[in-house]
Formats: structure tokens, C-alpha cells, sequence
């Protein structure tokens, strides 16, 4: 089952900011090819953008399901686990957050590249060491290097959302929740950054950069912060301890919640975590699983037949459906490419197409088309259904036309916040069939589109999320404000108050009339406007102590 197993395979574990992804970078540079396999499309392309600095546009590839940059000759290839180019052999290969092949969804991808890919001089595995057991069952001969993380976590108690430290992070686990808190931040604090799973490398870059920049001193996530997001966060505050995980509610695993925390502290910082927006106080197992990184080993992780019959639709699905070999691996549930193939081989004219090897391997490769939607509403398997119907027509390709028709419905800025994000999921469904090369009579063309409806779509959400659940305001002086020297506020002779360049209210007699309910509302405002009148009142007292009685 094992590949390669006489060739160097180190497995580098630890928790969050320990350095892992920097070591295996350097490993890869050191050889004269290598191949990373990332969990996450921005992770790759942050790190191609590094590895580009380092070595130049030509030698390096950027594969992803959405994104293609690949050179005449690259020498590094930056992936997400999916996109890796088996059939590319390579001196170096590692493969990121290896205890994703405990996920339910997409385990089992990670377990394959777990067992069977590997470097021609060196492997790295690189994630929690609570998959440690399961990879020393599996490669005996593995070498396991332990790494501690470089700053403290440590657990501060409950918190008021209202009284969480600037440089915070506050976590939720869905759409609605996030937004419900980014908008108190907004009336409280000044506002909020937003990093959803769903948002697209673009609008995630433009919003962690407004909060790398100080314009905003509070970020609102779901759980996907928990990967990659290496920002200046000094505390993380839980806003809920369960999630749906597409199946149903549950609490998260310590492991999860050190995954998450693991984000405050950069480098040799500490950081600090804890419940906030009225979750329960943690209990004191949990707190010290999370201050001493230590957790449960994984037990098992989830494996998927890659030894597939295309003889037929059912003899795939059986073959699908084999049993793992090995007590520690679990058969994966179904998942979106198993679900489209059982939905569209109800449909007899598909049956009647899939009636040899090569149809049935169509079909299967079609079936892959990710769900970036998600929305259950049955499109997903029309789309596959489609698209199949396509492939086996005579011409054997998508038609010019209707891949017009179809992205022209995205080209669109109207709408809020979750209509542009699922604007951006039909594109990104675009873009990965764009790169399916044999499928569209100009992939080149379809790529540009999708990639400038993408960009249009992603700026578009990000000012929309901005305007949200941001009072600009208050972000244009929120650096000044945090050294008092530095806050250019005035009064103009018309009575106007202006900080950092913002009207924000204006001087009345002896009270300050504020432009709208934002300012008052905003305790960061009203001490920068108070600190610009203050000079003001004493002239204007002096003033009125020295008129006489006729002035009144």
C-alpha cells in the first residue's frame, strides 16, 4: 500500500506558530525541485507570491482547482492538496496540516497523499502531533520531529465583546453570527475586518490588509482562521463552541479550539484566548489541553478506494465503495464528487452514454466539478448532468454560448454581501472548468473572463463588507488615536470639527452637536472630538465672561 517507503519521510508536528511551513520552504529550495500541497487555495498563492520573491516567475507553479500559473520549465510547484500533479516527480514533496486526513470531507484526499506521494529525495508531512500514532503506524520507518511553538497562549477568562484588547480576533461559525457581531464592533469599536471561508483570495487579502494596516483593530472569522492566517491577533475570543459541520450540530474537539486560539501571538509574542459575546467560561481541562498543546491522538482517519473499475457506472460505485484495507483507516462518507455520480446515474440517457471505460472515466472526472455552492438546491448535479451531456455530444465540448450565457448572469456588482459571495462561487465553478483544457474550445479566453469577473466581483464584496461593518470615520483616525500627538483634529470658524481630516460634528455655543448617531454612538470620536474643542471652550468661555449685557 505504501510507496517509496526506503525514501527519507519526516513528519515535522506541533502546533500553531512553531514555523512549520517556513521550514518545509526552505527544505524545498534547498533541492533542485520540490512540490507543497497546501489545505487551502489562498495559502497556495500566498505562498507561490513568497516563493516568487525568492526565485523568480519562471521557475515556479501555482496549481490550484481555480488557479493555474505554470511556467515553460517551473521547478516548484505550490498546490492545494487536491490540484498536486501526481503524475510530476519531484526531489522534495510536503504536504500541510496532515491531520486533515481526520476530516470528514476531504480526509480521505489528504490519506492518499499521506500513503502514496512522495519526494524523490524527501518527504514532509507537516501538522498537529495529534496524528503522530497514526503516521508511525503507517510508515514505520518515519522520522518525527517535535517542534515547540516560539510565544505563550494563555487563558485570560471571559471578556465583553465590548471590552475585548484592540488586535483581537473574535470567532464565530456562521454567515449570520459573524455578521451580527461585526456590526456591534461597528457601533462599539469602529468597526470590524470580515474572513469568511467563502470569500474569495482577493476580498480576504484586501480585508486582513485593512486590519494588518490599523484601520480596523478588531477582525470577526469563522473557523477558517484556524489555517495559515498569520496576522498580528493578540487574543482570540470564542463566540461559540459548537458548529454545523453539514451534518449537525457539534461541540468543537480541544484540538479545534487549540487550532484556533493558536492564532493569537506572532512569532515570539504571547497571546491570550477566551469566551466572549456571553459564551461560558472554558472548563479547566479544556484550558489546560489548550495552554500545554496537548490533545487526544487522531484514532483513525478517513480513506477512499483510488483503485477504481470504470467497467461500468456501478462497478465504479463499488469500487468506491471498498472497504479499507487497514484497521486505523475509515471508509470516507459520502462527499460532493460520490453524491453528483449517485444523482446523475438516475438519468437514463446518462446511463446509456456511460457504457464503456472511457465514457464512465468522463463521467467520474465531471463528477469532480466542486460544489462551491453548497446551497442543496439541486443546481450542482444539473451542472454535472449538463456538462456530461456536453462532453458526449458530437462536438465533445462545452458550448461557446451557453459558457457565455452562463458567466454573463455573474457580471454583476448589485446585491449585498451573500449574493456577491455566491456570484463568486458560480465563478469560481467557471474558472476550474476553464482549466479543464479538452473540455472548452478556448480555455485561454474562458480563464481571462472568469479571472476579471472574479477580481470585479471580489473588490465589489470588499466594499461592501466595508461599508457594512466599518465606520470609516472612525477607522481614518483610529492610528492617530492611539498616540495622542499624532491626532490632527480642528474647529474651523464656522464652528465645523473635523479629526484627521473627517467632519465628525460641529461646535454649538458650548456643546458639540455630533453629525449623526454613528459619532455619538462611538466612544473613539467623541474623545477625539472632545480633545479638538477643548482649547476652543476656554476662549469660548473667556469670551463670554468678558461681553457685557448686550451681547446676551
Amino acid at each position: 500500500m505504501l510507496v517509496h517507503r526506503q525514501r527519507l519521510v519526516k513528519a515535522v508536528l506541533g502546533p500553531t506558530n512553531t514555523g512549520k511551513t517556513y521550514l518545509a520552504i526552505d527544505r524545498m529550495l534547498g533541492h533542485a525541485s520540490g512540490m507543497i500541497g497546501f489545505p487551502l487555495r489562498l495559502l497556495a498563492r500566498e505562498n507561490y507570491d513568497r516563493v516568487v520573491r525568492l526565485k523568480g516567475v519562471g521557475s515556479v507553479a501555482l496549481i490550484t482547482g481555480e488557479e493555474r500559473i505554470v511556467p515553460a520549465n517551473p521547478s516548484y510547484f505550490l498546490c492545494t492538496v487536491e490540484a498536486m500533479p501526481q503524475d510530476r516527480s519531484v526531489d522534495f514533496l510536503a504536504i500541510d496540516e496532515i491531520q486533515l486526513c481526520a476530516d470528514p470531507e476531504r480526509g480521505h484526499v489528504f490519506t492518499d497523499r499521506l500513503l502514496r506521494a512522495r519526494g524523490r529525495e524527501e518527504t514532509m508531512l507537516l501538522g498537529a502531533e495529534t496524528i503522530a500514532p497514526i503516521i508511525r503506524r503507517l510508515i514505520p520507518d518515519v522520522q518525527i520531529e517535535r517542534r515547540e511553538r516560539f510565544s505563550n497562549l494563555e487563558y485570560c477568562g471571559f471578556r465583553k465583546l465590548t471590552r475585548l484588547p484592540p488586535r483581537s480576533a473574535v470567532v464565530a461559525f456562521s454567515a449570520a453570527n459573524v455578521y451580527a457581531l461585526a456590526e456591534l464592533l461597528r457601533r462599539q469599536r469602529g468597526g470590524a475586518a470580515i474572513v469568511l471561508g467563502a470569500l474569495s483570495p482577493r476580498t480576504r487579502n484586501a480585508q486582513v490588509e485593512m486590519y494588518e494596516a490599523g484601520e480596523v483593530d478588531y477582525l470577526v472569522a469563522t473557523d477558517a482562521i484556524g489555517m495559515g492566517l498569520n496576522m498580528g491577533i493578540t487574543h482570540v475570543g470564542f463566540s461559540a463552541m459548537t458548529k454545523f459541520d453539514g451534518h449537525g450540530f457539534r461541540h468543537l474537539s480541544p484540538s479545534e479550539v487549540g487550532q484556533i486560539a493558536g492564532r493569537a501571538g506572532r512569532y515570539t509574542e504571547d497571546g491570550t484566548f477566551g469566551p466572549t459575546a456571553g459564551l461560558d467560561p472554558f472548563e479547566p481541562d479544556l484550558v489546560t489541553a489548550v495552554e500545554a498543546h496537548e490533545f487526544d491522538p487522531v484514532l483513525n482517519i478517513f480513506w477512499r478506494n483510488n483503485n477504481l473499475d470504470f467497467g461500468s457506472v456501478d462497478a465504479l460505485k463499488r469500487s468506491l465503495d471498498a472497504p479499507p484495507p487497514e484497521q486505523v483507516l475509515r471508509r470516507a462518507p459520502p462527499t460532493d464528487d460520490y453524491n453528483a455520480l449517485l444523482a446523475v446515474r438516475e438519468h437514463d440517457d446518462i446511463k446509456a452514454m456511460a457504457t464503456n471505460p472511457e465514457a464512465v472515466r468522463i463521467l467520474w472526472d465531471v463528477c469532480q466539478i466542486p460544489d462551491f455552492s453548497g446551497d442543496l438546491s439541486g443546481n450542482h448535479p444539473r451542472l454535472v448532468a449538463r456538462t456530461y451531456r456536453f462532453l458526449m455530444a458530437d462536438a465533445g465540448r462545452i458550448p461557446a454560448d451557453w459558457i457565455e450565457r452562463s458567466m454573463g448572469q455573474f457580471d454583476r456588482v448589485d446585491g449585498d454581501i451573500d449574493t456577491l459571495m455566491a456570484r463568486i462561487s458560480g465563478v469560481r465553478t467557471w474558472s476550474y472548468l476553464s482549466h479543464r483544457r479538452s473540455w472548452i474550445d478556448d480555455p485561454d479566453e474562458v480563464q481571462g473572463r472568469a479571472r476579471s469577473l472574479e477580481d470585479k466581483l471580489s473588490d465589489a464584496l470588499h466594499e461592501s463588507l466595508t461599508r457594512r461593518f466599518v465606520d470609516r470615520k472612525a477607522s481614518v483616525i483610529s492610528r492617530g488615536l492611539r498616540e495622542k500627538d499624532k491626532v490632527l483634529a480642528g474647529l474651523s470658524t464656522d464652528g465645523m470639527v473635523t479629526v484627521e481630516g473627517e467632519e465628525v460634528g460641529r461646535f454649538d455655543g458650548f456643546r458639540f452637536v455630533p453629525v449623526d448617531d454613528e459619532v455619538a454612538a462611538s466612544s473613539r470620536l467623541m474623545a477625539a472630538a472632545n480633545r479638538a474643542i477643548r482649547e476652543a471652550t476656554g476662549a469660548r468661555i473667556a469670551e463670554f465672561s468678558g461681553s457685557n449685557d448686550g451681547a446676551f
